[in-house]
């Protein structure tokens, strides 16, 4: 049966993925599609991409999303979405402390690229610190160690701009968006009333002001947030966070290290060229991530904002990671105060697959777009097409991006086993724990 692109469709949740599948829906003809964010205006802050920036690359140990990131990387480097794209090359290395699960990422990542038709031309083998400061040469530091590689077809984006400038575009299509707090947010899903749930559809949502909305579809793109309305998909897709700071630059130190690539030192962290118009440097520590598990439901959701949450905080085991990656390459940045810290939220899958897939026991009315795992933004500009194809086909042919209802909620150690995640899942109230003990030590 021939779609119906008349029909109504909400889309719930205005992050990368919200607005990518709101775009494409246009794109394809769709002439009803209407988006809530509980933000008050886009870039929502409650998106994991409500950031400077984001990384670019497609290597990947697994081909699937290679070439998934490849196309990707194509659309980034079109007008429309290119004035967000810095292609500067990207650095992955390993320093002379790092673990052996990190230094085996490494030599997988390399392998993965290193004879790949695409990539092979861009890439060059990196070994001490000779071969760094050739790449950086504004790094006074001793990068003790280092070994990896610069891919130069890779880049980052800058992921708020990204944001902004769809939003812009779509509401100059005639997307209708619905924002705030009261208006915009969605509390609650509605279902057709049958004595059959097998059988029920869900007819649209209810919002924190007590609206209806009717949908003919609803999408659900809400990323960590996704099971306050889906509560089932708590067992396979967990809200996970990691740390991000800044360091505050000057115009001339800005200028100073204006193009340098990306660099991913995989035990300690990375961090990009500094933003021009912020003049901050953003950086962020590696590791397996913290949860915040319910004790009563085992599932991980993002603190309630009434609770009294460390605001402008990291944990001070991730500082000590960034402190040590400034000192082994701009020791001169080393000891400057951290501003704009905080806790980026996502969606996170144990095996770091997506979910793109009609919800279970909803018939084709619900769509749930889930468990980005920290490596979905890049995907911005094609997420929104494996929505249109889903529509279309009625059901999800990729078997690793269906619906998983697996035994248990993710909590501790949760995707720890992922090659690229280096240490061990921590609960978000251990920070405050460590954070306790660490003052205590310095007392």
């Amino acid at each position: 049966m021939a779609l119906d692109r008349t029909e109504s469709v909400t889309v719930v949740g205005a992050g990368a993925w919200g607005l990518s599948t709101a775009l494409h829906l246009i794109n394809a003809g769709y002439t009803d599609v209407t988006v809530f964010d509980r933000a008050s205006e886009i870039p929502s802050p409650y998106s994991g991409a409500y950031d400077l920036n984001k990384i670019i690359r497609a290597e990947y140990e697994d081909d699937f999303y290679t070439e998934f990131a490849l196309e990707a990387i194509k659309r980034w480097k079109t007008p429309f979405w290119g004035a967000n794209f810095h292609q500067v090359g990207y650095v992955l290395a390993t320093s002379s402390a790092a673990p052996e699960k990190a230094v085996n990422h490494l030599q997988k990542a390399l392998l993965s690229v290193k004879d790949h038709p695409v990539f092979a031309p861009g890439i060059v083998p990196l070994s001490g610190h000779d071969d760094f400061r050739n790449i950086y040469w504004q790094f006074p530091g001793p990068m003790t160690g280092f070994n990896g590689y610069l891919n130069r077809l890779a880049g980052y984006a800058h992921s708020s701009n990204t944001m902004a400038d769809i939003y812009r575009h779509l509401s100059g299509r005639g997307i209708k968006f619905v924002l705030g707090p009261k208006e915009g947010e969605v509390v609650k899903l509605l279902y057709s009333t049958t004595r059959d749930l097998a059988q029920r559809r869900c007819t649209g949502v209810q919002l924190q002001s007590g609206k209806v909305y009717q949908a003919r579809r609803t999408i659900l793109c809400l990323g960590a947030w996704a099971s306050t309305l889906i509560p089932d998909i708590g067992s396979f897709v967990v809200a996970k966070c990691w740390s991000v700071a800044h360091v505050r630059l000057t115009e001339r130190e800005c200028d100073y290290l204006r193009g340098i690539p990306v660099l991913n030192v995989r035990d300690l962290g990375f961090f990009f060229e500094p933003d021009p118009a912020t003049k901050l440097l953003k950086l962020c520590p590696l590791g397996a991530g913290y949860v915040n598990t319910d004790k009563s439901t085992g599932t991980s959701l993002p603190p309630s904002e009434s609770l009294e949450t460390p605001t402008n905080y990291i944990p001070a085991s991730d500082e000590e990671k960034l402190r040590r990656l400034l000192r082994e390459t701009l020791p001169w940045l080393a000891d400057r105060p951290f501003v704009e810290q905080k806790m980026c939220w996502f969606a996170d899958t144990s095996d770091s697959d997506y979910c793109v897939d009609f919800v279970p026991n909803t018939g084709d009315s619900l769509v749930v777009l889930s468990g980005d795992s920290g490596h979905g933004f890049k995907m911005m500009p094609i997420v929104g097409e494996w929505v249109v194809r889903l529509l279309a086909d009625g059901k999800q042919d990729l078997s690793r991006w269906r619906w998983k209802q697996v035994e248990g909620n993710g909590g501790k150690e949760w995707g720890d086993d992922v090659s690229w995640r280096i240490g061990t899942t921590k609960e978000i109230d251990e920070i405050a724990e460590e954070q306790d003990r660490m003052m205590k030590a310095r007392l």
